[in-house]
């Protein structure tokens, strides 16, 4: 099966299994149900769902086992996003091609959202794994629960709140999105290899590898917003620089920030030098993050 054959494949499954997952919108409370399943299905790259499939099939891991870890950690980026778009965040009114979440519904509604997207994801982790230890799927648990608090993405976005309009260097850019983006990047990649049959040393090498992953989908994602359209994007262009929002493109310049991708491009490809011909996915999902328009 060639990439794009696999990558599909994986978005649509994925996109089943959050169907699955999500609440009818026919259910009380109905607008609270209606607006979780608009702020998540219907679009979106799925990334970390592809990373999470793509790591757990270097170690044999059930496509079945790895749907839940794929909508847990898709559902919490739902959520993200549903946030990071309100009025008392980034004042966004569109995402994915259509108005965000507090646009279409109210922002009660959106903030409320977010709560029960975050909610959902461990539900949906906490449900029995076939195959998987307990002690395992509390590992698991404990990773997800790790890389969405003040530790990972939600304290990620408290220091980028507090970073605006300031000059940081670029060891404290890095610093805030290893944390905001990095970190449930990270989450995916290690939670589709606890799936499967992945030693120590094995998720080490891994962490590596998610580590420059997750740095690399932002350096990729600041040269986007500085030069791709609204259209493009599906999301509102320019809005770093609107904002005074530090970013790779602004600190380095565009040439620097593209060079800086190229390296850390490479950086990944190399932490998986260990796992051969397996890691094939993870080398073209890689690749596919630095060349995305969209």
């Amino acid at each position: 099966m060639n990439f794009p054959t696999w990558m599909s494949a994986i978005q649509q499954r994925t996109e089943s299994a959050l169907e699955a997952a999500l609440p009818s919108s026919g259910l009380a409370p109905a607008r609270l149900h209606e607006a979780m399943r608009y702020a998540v299905l219907g679009g979106g790259k799925r990334v970390r769902p592809l990373l999470c499939h793509a790591a757990g099939s270097i170690f044999g891991a059930d496509s079945a086992v790895l749907d839940a870890p794929a909508v847990a950690v898709e559902l919490i980026h739902a959520y993200s996003l549903v946030h990071d778009d309100l009025p008392c965040m980034d004042n966004d009114v569109l995402r994915r091609g259509k108005p965000t979440c507090h646009v279409e519904f109210d922002e009660a509604t959106a903030l409320l959202v977010g709560d029960a997207l975050q909610t959902q994801a461990f539900q949906t982790l906490s449900n029995r794994l076939s195959g998987i230890a307990a002690a395992r799927q509390l590992d698991m648990l404990h990773l997800l629960a790790t890389a969405s608090g003040s530790r990972g993405m939600a304290g990620g976005q408290a220091i980028d709140l507090a970073a605006v309009g300031q000059q940081l260097t670029i060891g404290e850019l890095e610093y805030m999105h290893i944390h905001k983006t990095g970190a449930l990047i990270r989450a995916a990649v290690l939670l589709g290899a606890h799936c499967g049959e992945a030693m120590p040393d094995a998720l080490e090498h891994l962490g590596r590898f998610a580590n420059r992953i997750g740095l690399l989908f932002q350096v990729v994602d600041d040269i986007l917003d500085a030069e791709a359209s609204t259209a493009t994007l599906g999301k509102t262009a320019g809005k770093d620089a609107a904002q005074n929002k530090p970013t790779y493109v602004n600190i380095l310049g565009a040439s620097e920030a593209k060079a800086m991708a190229s390296k850390l491009q490479q950086d990944a490809h190399d932490a998986l030098a260990l796992f051969g011909e397996p890691a094939v996915r993870l080398h073209e999902l890689t690749d596919f993050i630095v060349e995305r328009n969209f």
